[in-house]
Formats: structure tokens, sequence, C-alpha cells
């Protein structure tokens, strides 16, 4: 939410969610009803002083092919940390093993670039 805070914030997102709640006039168990919560794992990559990320081709051959695989049955996600040299390489599937291997896989191709 850039346009409301400049750094993550657990209080303006929960403030932001009971906002949804208000303005849709529903619980917020009513606007999760049909969403189902797959495994996680989150690793988090310390990343060397000017590490470009952004061009590490390991990495986007890796994520590439992770995505083709997730197709249907998870979700990627890599960014930055706002606040520490640290990339945040997350991996949602409908099996935990496969969010596991998945995330570690990426996190070695961030080590490697």
């Amino acid at each position: 939410m850039p346009d409301k805070h400049t750094t993550g914030d657990g209080i303006v997102s929960a403030l932001q969610v009971l906002m949804a709640c208000v303005r849709s006039g529903k619980s917020l168990s009513q606007l999760l009803d049909g969403i189902t919560l797959f495994p996680q794992k989150l690793i988090n990559v310390r990343l060397k002083p000017g590490q470009l990320w952004k061009s590490n081709m390991v990495l986007a051959r890796a994520e590439e092919r992770l995505e083709k695989e997730l197709a249907g049955k998870g979700r990627i996600l890599i960014r930055a940390s706002g606040t520490e040299p640290v990339l945040r390489v997350m991996v949602e599937a409908r099996e935990a093993s496969l969010a596991d291997s998945a995330a570690e896989e990426l996190a070695e191709a961030v080590r490697a670039g």
C-alpha cells in the first residue's frame, strides 16, 4: 500500500482489512469464504553488496521452470526487503514438500548469482 505507508506495516494492513469489511458490509470470514490457504515456505537470502539479483539468469531460469511446474498448484513471490540487504523468496504450493523444494532451489540460485 505505497499510497498509505512507505514500509510494510502490520497495523496499517490490519486497518485496511477492517476498512474492506466495513465497505463491503461483510465479516472477514465472509470475505475469505472459498479461499484455500496453501503451505508456504519463506527463505531470506542475504544479498552481497552490489548483487544485482534482477539480472541473475540462473534465478530467472529456475523461476520460469518452477512457475510452469506450479501452474495451478502454487505461486512464487521474490522481492527485495525494504529494510535490509535481503531477498525474500516465498513459494506457496498445495503440497508443503513442493513449496520447500522450490523455495530452496530459488534461494540457491540467488546465492549462485
